[in-house]
């Protein structure tokens, strides 16, 4: 028996799932405003903040709060929801938000607050449904972002660990460089790492890298893949492209790809 939504969950569920002009509006709203406060938390000061910085920190983060209670208030299968890993992204950038009245280790906030880019999958997920073209390209699109996301958090574990002891990296832009160009292997050996735990950071993002870059490519090469779209009776998320029927518990599904509009 499928969930019947009523009074503000319903009107919710439509905002953030259904159709028209406020829920178009609604969502783009939404992405702009994922896609500024991925900016803010890689790129904004941490040392030296005023009033100013920490008003703002905590305005972001009581959108973010009620982004996440809205939507875990209408989702069907709410411990799926809570155990997602952007579900938990959110919750942690959230209470880093606040965390500066109880902590004072601002380099490790900023390594909590880049998960924040993990956001970025909702976004593209978001984009899927309004855009026909990520519908087409939904398989190198999500690994493109993959690899997007981990540069990004890379970078700040980067910066947050070496910034300070490290005379080659001052900035985020100086770490966010060091690792683009050791994921690429191109290494100009102008930026090094420093310590054993500098070395150990090279590995990983030498390593984890080039998986998720190998796997950007396969995807171009090979474009089979499943898609996700969750079973509303049963909640399994992820489905082969031409799927009727959930292969969990058989209950009809509708895949909103071209060719199944």
């Amino acid at each position: 028996m499928k969930h019947e939504r009523k009074g503000l969950n319903r009107q919710l569920f439509w905002l953030y799932e259904g159709h028209g002009k406020w829920p178009f509006i609604f969502r783009w709203a939404m992405l702009i405003f994922d896609f500024l406060s991925i900016g803010y938390f890689l790129w904004a000061p941490f040392e030296h903040r005023d009033r100013t910085h920490v008003a703002f920190d905590y305005v972001i983060g009581s959108i973010i709060a009620l982004d996440w209670l809205a939507r875990f208030y209408i989702a069907r299968h709410r411990w799926n929801f809570v155990v997602r890993p952007i579900n938990i992204a959110d919750v942690i950038v959230v209470f880093t938000m606040f965390a500066p009245l109880l902590v004072s280790n601002f380099a490790f906030l900023r390594i909590l607050r880049a998960v924040r880019a993990i956001r970025a999958f909702t976004f593209v997920r978001r984009i899927k449904v309004l855009t026909p073209f990520f519908q087409r390209h939904e398989r190198v699109i999500d690994k493109v972002t993959n690899l997007i996301v981990f540069v990004f958090i890379m970078a700040a574990v980067v910066y947050s660990t070496q910034v300070g002891v490290n005379d080659d990296i001052h900035t985020y832009i100086d770490a966010l460089y060091f690792t683009v160009t050791s994921l690429t292997t191109t290494g100009y050996g102008d930026v090094l790492m420093v310590g054993t735990l500098g070395r150990v950071l090279s590995i990983l993002i030498m390593g984890l890298g080039l998986t998720l870059f190998l796997q950007l490519l396969r995807a171009i090469v090979d474009p089979r893949d499943k898609v996700e779209h969750e079973c509303e009776e049963c909640g399994l998320t992820l489905h082969e492209r031409d799927a009727i029927h959930c292969k969990h518990c058989g209950e009809v599904i509708h895949i909103p790809t071209r060719g199944f509009d």
